[in-house]
């Protein structure tokens, strides 16, 4: 029976995530306050230079500083939700490894098929990433059950799994690092839109019940405010809900992949000893 070239536990190698969602959270914060201020709230958007007038007529920017101070707060659940989906997409990358899990998979498997584990970890150094870690780990067991001769087949096969779903235990919350935070924002941006659509219509509804003309400015500045904090918390919302189901559905294929392989490397060790 082939042995394994190398005995040394496998390491994670590459970007594996930003392990401090608070600290991406605080940082869109002060990205978003400056974008407010410097940006949407620059006197070349307002009559006269000044924010406190009405918008000039078109500008976009200046209608989007009017929609208040839930403005802010709104931009940084988006930022933070395009910043840890950047996050988990390098990260995840990094876990499938360099080429494709599906080939990597068949390939383990015809290895295993020839009793060749030598080979199937020459596969596993060159793919790297989460699976390959795991395959690496349980194939150093194999390797090590199978010069065992005091333990019986069912003790050894008791080890081998036991090996596998101890690493994949430790692989997996790296995979899912972050993603609660997008969870919560799927709801959290579309409540917080709703919270300044409707301070932007107690404002409109304030400026109606004074009456007269001199109070057209507040009201388009509630209109304003209740449409832009609607039309921001929709956004997040669903970019949310797009990120959290995109990298949900990415982890349980390397889910599956996994257990598909740690299946294989079970039974051909229970087929062949």
């Amino acid at each position: 029976m082939a042995t394994t070239q190398k005995k040394q536990s496998p390491k994670k190698q590459g970007f594996t995530g930003i392990r401090s969602g608070l600290t991406v959270i605080i940082c869109c914060f002060v990205i978003a306050i400056c974008i407010f201020k410097l940006i949407f709230g620059a006197s070349a958007n307002f009559v006269g230079g000044d924010p406190n007038n009405a918008v000039l007529n078109g500008n976009l920017l200046g209608t989007i500083y009017k929609g208040g101070v839930v403005v802010p707060i709104i931009q940084t659940l988006l930022l933070t939700v395009v910043a840890l989906s950047i996050e988990r997409f390098f990260a995840l990358r990094t876990a499938f490894g360099k080429g494709s899990l599906v080939r990597f998979v068949n390939n383990i498997k015809s290895a295993l098929a020839a009793n060749d584990l030598a080979k199937a970890q020459e596969i596993c150094n060159k793919q790297r990433g989460s699976v390959a870690n795991v395959v690496t780990s349980t194939l150093l067991k194999y390797d090590e059950m199978g010069k065992d001769s005091n333990l019986t087949k069912e003790q050894k096969l008791i080890a081998i799994q036991q090996t596998l779903d101890e690493t994949t235990a430790l692989e997996l919350p790296t995979l899912q690092m972050n993603l609660p935070i997008i969870a919560t924002i799927v709801t959290l941006g579309t409540l917080t839109g709703l919270l300044g659509t409707v301070t932007g219509m107690i404002k409109s509804f304030a400026a109606l019940a004074a009456g007269g003309g001199g109070d057209s400015l507040q009201l388009s500045t509630g209109i304003s405010e209740a449409l832009i904090n609607t039309a921001f918390g929709i956004l997040t919302g669903a970019l949310a809900v797009i990120s959290y189901n995109y990298f949900t559905n990415k982890i349980d294929k390397l889910t599956f992949s996994l257990d598909e392989v740690g299946f294989t490397i079970v039974q051909t060790f229970a087929a062949t000893h």
